[in-house]
């Protein structure tokens, strides 16, 4: 299965998805434990997987069993350690230091490529990085150098940087993903995998004592996250790096802090300020600047 969409119109939807994932995870942090909002997630995921990509699977099990070394490692990066990471860091540090560190992705992407594969990067896409990462920070610091000067750094960055690093090295090992899975079963192999160590994690919360508040909102929370940024997303982002590379698509997690300002004032009831705006158009110039390269060398 193929999304026929642009990757650039995917990549987009996939930063909102994930933007509305972040607003989700710290407006529900004192209801549902990191671990238990990871594991459900990742749990019903699978179930609205699982209709969609037996028959493929069926089809593709001697492929999926000769790759498993390699799914494995995706499965443990993507599913089991990236979000698990949010969750966890969500509950010890602020949105400031987790959107800045979440930023730093697209650079450590490129960096990865850059040593691990030697891929060149162009003068055009380090200024289109530069761009954005700019308008971020305008977004995160509030256009205030001051914010950025009094930054402390506590265990829950730490959490957040590990997630940081996970997804950046997932999106790059995606240059050697298997030929001939489907996105489905490729999705559906790796949640597997992921659910494996997130199982054993679940359980060890549940027996210190962490408990979901079950209520609609609750679960309205943990089937937005279940559907848009884990099933949704991921198909939407594996295809779309698949097509253009991990450097250019990397760059859209600029997108992140624009969208996840917007929702926070739809749905947190935090305004738009001018910073906002500011940062917002810096970022886009920035994705302008790197994607318009026409045929530049896939990364």
């Amino acid at each position: 299965m193929r999304i026929k969409a642009h990757p650039y119109l995917l990549l987009t939807l996939t930063a909102l998805f994930w933007a509305g994932n972040f607003v989700i995870g710290r407006a529900i942090k004192s209801a549902i434990p990191p671990i238990s909002l990871a594991f459900w997630r990742w749990t019903l995921a699978l179930v609205i997987l699982v209709p969609f990509s037996i028959p493929h699977i069926r089809t593709e099990l001697p492929l999926l069993r000769k790759h498993w070394r390699i799914l494995t490692v995706y499965g443990v990066l993507g599913v089991s350690c990236f979000n698990t990471f949010v969750y966890i860091g969500l509950h010890s540090t602020t949105a400031t230091n987790a959107l800045l560190l979440n930023s730093v992705i697209p650079i450590l992407i490129v960096l990865f490529s850059r040593l691990l594969a030697a891929t060149p990067v162009t003068s055009r896409q380090t200024f289109g990085i530069a761009v954005s990462l700019t308008g971020v920070l305008t977004i995160i610091c509030r256009a205030n150098l001051d914010v950025i000067l009094t930054l402390q750094i506590n265990r829950g960055d730490i959490w957040i940087l590990m997630a940081v690093i996970c997804w950046a090295f997932y999106t790059f090992l995606l240059r050697h993903r298997p030929s001939g899975i489907n996105p489905l079963s490729f999705l559906t192999s790796i949640v597997v995998i992921g659910l494996m160590p997130l199982s054993i994690l679940y359980a060890w919360e549940y027996y210190q004592g962490g408990r979901i508040i079950l209520d609609s909102a609750n679960i309205g929370s943990i089937l937005y996250v279940a559907l848009f940024p884990s099933v949704l997303a991921f198909i939407f982002w594996n295809q779309s790096v698949t097509e253009i590379g991990p450097n250019r698509a990397g760059l859209f997690l600029y997108l992140m802090p624009v969208f996840g300002a917007i929702l926070s004032a739809v749905f947190l009831g935090e305004s738009i300020q001018a910073f906002h705006l500011v940062g917002m158009a810096l970022i886009f110039s920035g994705i302008h600047v790197t994607t318009r390269t026409g045929e530049a060398e896939k990364c």
